[in-house]
């Protein structure tokens, strides 16, 4: 640690660090996580542009987005460990150096495997700075506003979807899809320049024992349930696909009890144990996967289904975005003053209203309309989603924070991963007159899936256990 950032902080009568600036102790932390979501949310707007350059089929194509959170789902279950044996800046600038050698690897790529080979690598970035930021904010900001902590770096991140698909869209009218990649790279090395300069170790290192079999588990588990779900779009319940399935599920069982019957688990589980968390953790990871999956959606409707090119795609998106980002900042806010609850409640239905809305759209819909749709939606989901982060992260003991962070961001990207795998599977199920009218049928069957999910967290807001009222 220099001397710098070792003056700006002092044991206090939590033993937990007090740091003058702790916006900038995180700011390398920030922009890493809104380049991971910049980069989950804005190659939605370019798979068309990558089916025609590669000629290969959408469900080739959604390998960039669900390569990229099998590459998270991956890694995600190993990082509150490896907090444990590296320090985090070090974890931090290792994984930032990965998005930034992904990015420029996809940019130049001449094949689509290669492309996706950067994508993957870029994947693994952000597996490891997602939970890092949440379990860092834990450790940097005192517990009285880890609401408004959690708010700004929900403003942070869903910033990303407030420019990732209008700035995709206008990067390929003017370029073409490699410049998002550069631009990937560029905003990596910021990062990276932000966090060896500001960032301190907030989180100590107690190097516990390795359990390789746990890792090894993790990594097929996880990997092969992902794998499995995303190729039904392409292959239905083949051998291939049932048997990735039955492995998934199988090994990733034996992984939840092993964590839990040995003294050195690679992720924590008993923070599951914990009704505070478990039941805020299941709705964020359903909010989660819903928003991937309109996300998903959305952008590809309004070009193959409107017949809209890129660039007036990603400007219809923009209004929505910045509602969305609005709406996750002071969603941070008003949770410190009323709980989760009432902004679970409130959001849900505000979402489901959006997504009925959704489900009206037509080829001859107006742009407008979309917009309405979109921003209604866009209020619904921070109002569900950054209230129920918080309450969860909340509602963990201080010595499972790290894990928690990682327990929930896993949740969130595997099932992410998922859900947009069943959203792919249903846009091929719509049938049409045209394929225009068979692109809309088939969006709409993905948006009754996010209905399906929103309700879903409706439902489990009744159940809602805050601080930690219950173990």
């Amino acid at each position: 640690m220099s001397q710098s950032a070792a003056t700006q902080h002092a044991p206090s009568n939590h033993d937990q660090p007090q740091f003058k600036h702790p916006h900038k102790v995180m700011l390398g932390l920030y922009i890493g996580a809104f380049l991971g979501m910049l980069s989950e949310t804005s190659m939605n707007i370019a798979l068309p542009d990558l089916c025609d350059a590669f000629g290969i089929t959408t469900g080739t194509a959604q390998w960039m987005v669900v390569g990229y959170m099998l590459a998270i789902g991956v890694v995600l279950p190993c990082v509150g460990f490896l907090l444990k044996w590296i320090k985090a800046k070090t974890l931090v600038l290792f994984a930032l150096v990965c998005f930034a050698v992904g990015s420029a690897l996809s940019a130049c790529a001449p094949v689509f495997a290669l492309v996706l080979a950067g994508r993957i690598i870029q994947g693994i970035g952000t597996g490891i700075v997602l939970p890092t930021m949440y379990a860092a904010i834990m450790r940097v900001f005192p517990p009285f506003v880890i609401g408004a902590a959690n708010g700004v770096a929900g403003l942070v991140i869903m910033f990303a979807p407030v420019i990732g698909p209008t700035l995709s869209g206008i990067l390929i009218g003017a370029f073409s899809w490699r410049a998002i990649f550069v631009l990937f790279a560029v905003v990596a090395l910021v990062a990276i320049v932000c966090t060896a300069a500001f960032f301190v170790t907030p989180i100590e290192t107690t190097r516990p024992k390795v359990d390789i079999l746990s890792v090894v588990a993790s990594v097929i588990g996880f990997g092969c349930l992902v794998a499995g779900v995303s190729l039904v779009a392409d292959m239905g319940f083949s051998a291939l696909v049932v048997v990735l399935l039955v492995v998934g599920i199988v090994v990733v069982a034996f992984y939840a009890y092993r964590q839990l019957h040995i003294d050195n688990p690679v992720l924590d589980l008993r923070a599951l144990g914990i009704a505070s968390f478990r039941t805020p953790a299941l709705m964020v990871t359903c909010s989660f996967a819903c928003t991937l999956a309109i996300m998903y959606l959305a952008p590809q409707e309004l070009q193959r289904g409107l017949g809209l090119n890129s660039s007036v795609a990603g400007m219809l998106m923009l209004a929505g975005g910045v509602i969305n980002a609005i709406c996750s900042f002071a969603t941070g806010r008003m949770y410190d003053k009323v709980g989760a609850r009432p902004l679970v409640r409130a959001g849900a239905v505000v979402a489901i209203i959006g997504s009925v809305l959704f489900l009206v759209i037509g080829v001859t819909t107006a742009p407008a309309f979309f917009v309405l749709a979109h921003v209604v939606f866009m209020i619904g989901i921070p109002l569900m989603q950054q209230s129920a982060q918080s309450a969860a992260l909340k509602g963990l003991p201080r010595e499972l924070a790290a894990d928690g962070s990682t327990i929930l961001n896993t949740m969130q990207q595997v099932c992410g991963a998922i859900g947009t795998a069943v959203a792919t599977c249903l846009l091929g199920m719509g049938s049409g007159a045209s394929e225009a009218q068979s692109f809309v049928a088939g969006s709409r069957y993905g948006y009754v899936f996010g209905l399906v999910l929103v309700v879903i967290v409706f439902m489990f807001s009744f159940f809602l256990k805050e601080g930690r009222e219950q173990r």
